[in-house]
């Protein structure tokens, strides 16, 4: 082995453990491994800044504020309040019209506003129909991933692997391509949730909701979910004086399904759900911080008026509809040239015309983009190129043609899909992406097959993070506010993820052949 192959091994490895362990934020945990192949030469210093100014990264940060733009309108909150039936109904009926209407809405937002805005309404809205809250919230999270596996901008993955394709030469997706598996999976998924989840999801599980008495009547119950932000992460709670900063008064913390009363010798976790008793600013002060990923009191965010609502809804349908009719080839033939009418050009201006008629606040504006994800994007395309550098992609496709020699580029379609999918219920799903696409990319050429079934896999591999909370916010969001534990996660999710393994392996050969 050369030296850069053995560093870029060890560095891999050391950032897998922090990310796998949190030691920090998976930005920073990324950039510091790119660092690392900068001092030892395995990337230059634009080599390193490229994928900072990358189309697809920049892409991301603008769809923050396009969802920023459509949550604050208010028309996610009044669509929500009318899909969910308000006489009494069964399980079945309600999922049946609630997941595969969010499972549409989250291909074009996304994911986490979805999910902060729905799960307090759908958890409200169940326990006044007396239905188990705990049958909704983990299908609202796994409808959202769903639905973004479909398109091009469902997710941020989808973006990655498309710009890393572009980067490597060849033609990225469609708008909707994707949507040629991706709609498989959705259809088998959900069928799967409205046949299981009352059978493998736990009815409610009993919350002290008790108001305190004593206090003054402008006092009242908020469930608050700690973000990565938090300055009290793993600090005890009797040191950390939450009143003092926040000026509320911790009446609970349910974590894992457990709900803990005593709590002072408790440390503050990442995605606690804390029963706070605060007064009528707490939401208005911190509604909009990064420190919680979501605030929910038990009312609703003051809807905007009915024209801003349907202005925002405009202006997402003329994004959608101009990304897609620009890959048109009729339409191709007739634009200037340099002018490349593609998402990141409808995106900009459907994010400018949003600022400027205040849909958002544009003096915040950078409040609504999560930076870290961008960091993490933009090293995730650096160390994608450090493995391409040193040969280490090379040789690991070399080791998996070597394990499956005579079985052919489907069993290697099978062991990428599982090494992606482990890395993103592990760590973070852009980090496995930017892992896997080297790998995919030297598996075809070394084998002399069409790359894109390897790409292909590795969007629906990476988004397939249904076994455990900490893949995905959204699964956070809801283990938090259904008081879920862990093995709620893994009891339901983990059919989902062989059944997206299953579709994925059989049909995406089909329609991208080798």
């Amino acid at each position: 082995m050369t030296f850069e192959v053995i560093i870029v091994f060890i560095t891999l490895a050391l950032m897998l453990t922090a990310l796998a362990t949190d030691k920090m934020r998976p930005g920073m945990i990324l950039f510091s491994a790119v660092v690392v192949f900068l001092c030892t030469g395995i990337l230059s210093p634009k080599e390193l800044l490229a994928g900072f100014s990358n189309k697809g990264m920049i892409t991301v940060a603008l769809l923050f504020l396009v969802s920023e733009g459509i949550r604050q309108s208010g028309a996610l909150t009044q669509f929500i309040k009318k899909l969910l039936p308000q006489e009494k109904t069964s399980v079945l009926k309600a999922q049946l019209r609630i997941l595969p209407t969010i499972t549409v809405i989250s291909a074009f937002l996304n994911n986490t506003p979805v999910v902060v805005i729905f799960a307090p309404i759908i958890k409200r809205w169940a326990n006044y129909l007396k239905l188990p809250a705990t049958y909704f919230l983990i299908p609202l999270s796994y409808a959202t991933i769903l639905g973004g596996i479909c398109t091009l901008i469902g997710t941020s993955t989808n973006l990655v692997v498309h710009s890393m394709i572009e980067d490597a030469g060849m033609k990225g997706f469609g708008m909707f391509e994707l949507g040629k598996v991706g709609i498989f999976i959705a259809l088998a998924g959900i069928i799967y949730l409205l046949l299981f989840s009352t059978r493998l999801l736990p009815a409610d599980r009993p919350e002290n909701l008790s108001e305190d008495d004593k206090k003054p009547s402008t006092y009242h119950l908020v469930e608050a979910i700690l973000g990565a932000r938090f300055p009290g992460i793993n600090k005890r709670i009797s040191e950390f004086d939450f009143q003092r900063h926040y000026g509320a008064e911790i009446k609970e913390i349910r974590r894992n399904g457990h709900t803990y009363n005593d709590i002072s010798k408790l440390r503050f976790r990442e995605g606690d759900t804390l029963l706070l008793l605060a007064d009528d600013s707490f939401i208005k002060t911190w509604g909009e911080s990064s420190v919680f990923l979501m605030l929910a009191n038990g009312k609703d965010y003051e809807p905007a008026g009915k024209k801003k609502r349907w202005f925002a809804l405009s202006l997402l349908i003329f994004m959608i509809t101009g990304a897609t009719v620009s890959e048109l080839p009729a339409v191709q033939e007739y634009l200037p040239e340099g002018l490349e009418l593609d998402m990141f050009f409808f995106v900009a201006i459907t994010t400018v015309i949003m600022a400027w008629t205040k849909i958002f606040p544009p003096q915040k504006y950078t409040k609504y983009i999560s930076w870290d994800i961008l960091i993490t994007i933009a090293c995730a395309f650096a160390i994608s190129k450090a493995m391409e550098n040193s040969g280490v992609s090379n040789i690991l496709a070399q080791y998996i043609i070597g394990l499956s020699a005579s079985y052919g580029p489907y069993v290697l379609l099978a062991i990428l899909f599982i090494i992606t999918n482990i890395f993103t219920e592990l760590i973070t799903n852009n980090a496995a992406a930017a892992l896997s696409f080297p790998i995919a990319l030297s598996l075809s050429q070394q084998l002399g097959v069409n790359p894109m079934p390897f790409f292909v896999v590795i969007c629906m591999a990476a988004s397939a993070s249904f076994s455990t909370p900490i893949g995905y916010q959204t699964n956070l969001i809801v283990q938090g506010i259904g008081n879920y534990k862990f093995t709620d996660f893994l009891r339901i999710g983990l059919p989902l993820n062989i059944i997206t393994f299953l579709i994925s392996i059989f049909v995406v050969p089909q329609i991208w052949p080798f």
